[in-house]
């Protein structure tokens, strides 16, 4: 049994997908409607305690909202949140997985182009969960852990000649 995990862990077979996170951490996306103000957002996303929301209207994603947008946002108005709207400060052209995509595919995604929150997509362009760099960077670790642990098994039970 060991033999055949070390040789599938080698070919790279068995790679971690995003459904496998978000079988363990749920598929609950917290979201909020393009015309909530950035009050509205803020208190949200303390409430959530989350990094991020991701903006929906009518059942469809049609942006993200984070912490950096909404600081970014104060910061260069300085007006009052009651009067700025979720709407023009969200990222209107989301970056999305797929449930199919690997961990190691979406590190890679997620560092390249300096996000920290990726919407998961199902085949029907659905909301299926949310995924931060903290959960890819969880999983790759613990999938370390699993291949040490499966190395060290197979090591030791190689017979010395």
């Amino acid at each position: 049994m060991y033999a055949e995990k070390v040789v599938q862990l080698i070919k790279g077979q068995g790679r971690m997908k995003l459904s496998e996170i978000l079988v363990t951490k749920g598929s609950t996306v917290y979201t909020i409607a393009p015309e909530a103000t950035l009050a509205e957002l803020a208190q949200e996303l303390v409430n959530r305690n989350c990094g991020s929301l991701v903006v929906v209207h009518e059942d469809r994603m049609v942006g993200i909202i984070t912490e950096r947008d909404f600081l970014r946002s104060y910061v260069a108005t300085g007006r009052d949140l009651n009067e700025l709207h979720v709407s023009d400060y969200m990222t209107t052209s989301v970056i999305t997985g797929k449930p199919g995509d690997t961990v190691s595919d979406t590190m890679s995604l997620l560092t390249t182009r300096r996000i920290r929150h990726l919407p998961i997509l199902d085949d029907d362009s659905q909301l299926a969960g949310l995924i931060s760099i903290g959960d890819v960077v969880k999983s790759q670790i613990d999938q370390l852990a699993v291949e040490n642990h499966f190395m060290k098994s197979y090591i030791q039970e190689v017979p010395t000649t």
